[in-house]
């Protein structure tokens, strides 16, 4: 049976793929250290109570029926006092797009800019770039990130492929690795995209800055920087990603909202209407409410982020200690998010059954057998032929992490 070519030529999510894996598993009794996917356990970080119960009390107000289709006025005024206030950003409710989670804003940044082979920029890893250039018919132009620069682009790596591209795709802290900008990593870049659009005539498309900064209150002890504070004349050219989802433990609430320039926000609300990607109008209704005192995020964030730095710190110095040991792994001290970024130098050697592990996938469900799921760089990207994983502390307890680090040491050590 024919199918169209976007959705024959489609590929899946691979951290999809072994997430489903280790999940049937654990149904099944297997005890595993799940560090796959960008998630929590609920039960370890519940979301804040007052928004629980808001969204309680909005659903017995029977607030079912349809939001507006570019969300809540009350929660679009709310995101607008809290970008002023936090990070002294000034964007205006009707500049401001509601949706269910940062997905459909990023799906239609790119289908509101990215015209069939227009070239758009992103660097390796990331997460989704190439599946929503390849959804948008783009042409990609990935750029390798090294990590001694903590896997962010620099302007020099960048800077050669910014002629005529319309889009440029970053994110701080980045998932998968919790790295950060610094302030001078993000101006140098901010210059190079206004100098490329200062070149460009009326009639020419400009170079956009998709900025993803969904895990902007989750930082450890470095500062989070945006284009538009560095520099106000970015505010022409950048699109925000943002929401809830991470900063308030509440992956599965869905309420993202998408800020930028009102041309493009206006033909994105435009473009969701026929997707039908709004939250649900209970969420975004408790959502307003608790945003309306600035101190309930402040101190949930506190409390949150304090929990996920002490796992982060564990499977940071845990990985450090074996390191110490002698085996040929690394890490990077984490800076934001929910994540590690680990390497296990283990790619050509070979399990106890004899087989040969040859790429990082290997690897991988070779680890999963001994109790121990991380995500490779391979899912965002990056070449199979990489020994760097991802992962995840927010489904693990402390105490887990703890338990885990002996059977990595174990399945690590049995390799030969």
């Amino acid at each position: 049976m024919k199918v169209s070519k976007l959705a024959e030529n489609l590929i899946g999510s691979e951290i999809v793929k072994i997430g489903n894996e280790v999940n049937d598993m654990i149904s099944k009794g297997a005890e595993i250290a799940n560090l796959t996917i960008g998630d929590l356990n609920s039960d370890i970080y519940p979301i804040p109570d007052l928004l629980k119960k808001e969204i309680e009390k909005s659903y017995e107000n029977n607030l079912t029926n349809y939001p507006p289709a570019n969300g809540l006025l009350s929660l679009r005024k709310a995101v607008s006092k809290d970008l002023k206030t936090r990070w002294n950003l000034d964007y205006s409710p009707n500049d401001i797009l509601i949706t269910a989670g940062s997905r459909p804003l990023i799906y239609a940044t790119y289908k509101t800019i990215v015209d069939e082979g227009d070239k758009v920029i992103f660097p390796l890893p990331s997460w989704n770039n190439n599946h929503y250039s390849y959804l948008t018919s783009a042409v990609s132009v990935e750029v390798k990130t090294d990590v001694k620069n903590n896997f962010l682009p620099t302007a020099d790596e960048l800077k050669p492929h910014l002629e005529k591209a319309v889009l440029l795709s970053l994110c701080s802290p980045l998932n998968p690795t919790g790295t950060m900008f610094t302030k001078n990593q993000l101006s140098e870049i901010c210059e190079l995209v206004l100098e490329e659009n200062s070149k460009r005539g009326e009639n020419e498309k400009p170079l956009y800055l998709m900025y993803d900064q969904i895990y902007s209150n989750l930082t450890f002890g470095a500062e989070h920087f945006n284009p538009v504070s560095l520099f106000p004349e970015m505010k022409n050219y950048t699109v925000y990603i943002d929401g809830i989802s991470k900063c308030l433990a509440a992956t599965g609430v869905r309420v993202g909202w998408g800020f930028g320039p009102t041309h493009i926000i206006d033909k994105m609300k435009a473009l969701l209407t026929h997707v039908g990607a709004w939250a649900p109008k209970p969420e975004q209704e408790a959502t307003a409410k608790f945003y309306e005192n600035p101190e309930n995020v402040n101190v949930f964030v506190n409390q949150f982020k304090q929990k996920l730095e002490v796992s982060l710190k564990i499977l940071h110095n845990g990985i450090q200690d074996l390191k110490n040991k002698g085996l040929s792994v690394e890490s990077i001290e984490p800076m934001g998010a929910m994540y590690l970024t680990i390497k296990l130098d283990y790619l050509g050697k070979t399990k106890p059954d004899g087989e040969k592990i040859t790429n990082s996938s290997d690897l991988v469900f070779y680890l999963i057998g001994e109790g121990v799921a991380l995500v490779p760089f391979s899912a965002f990207g990056n070449s199979k032929t990489e020994p760097w994983f991802r992962a995840s502390v927010g489904g693990l307890s402390s105490d887990e992490i703890k338990i885990m680090l002996p059977k990595l040491e174990k399945a690590l050590g049995n390799l030969m």
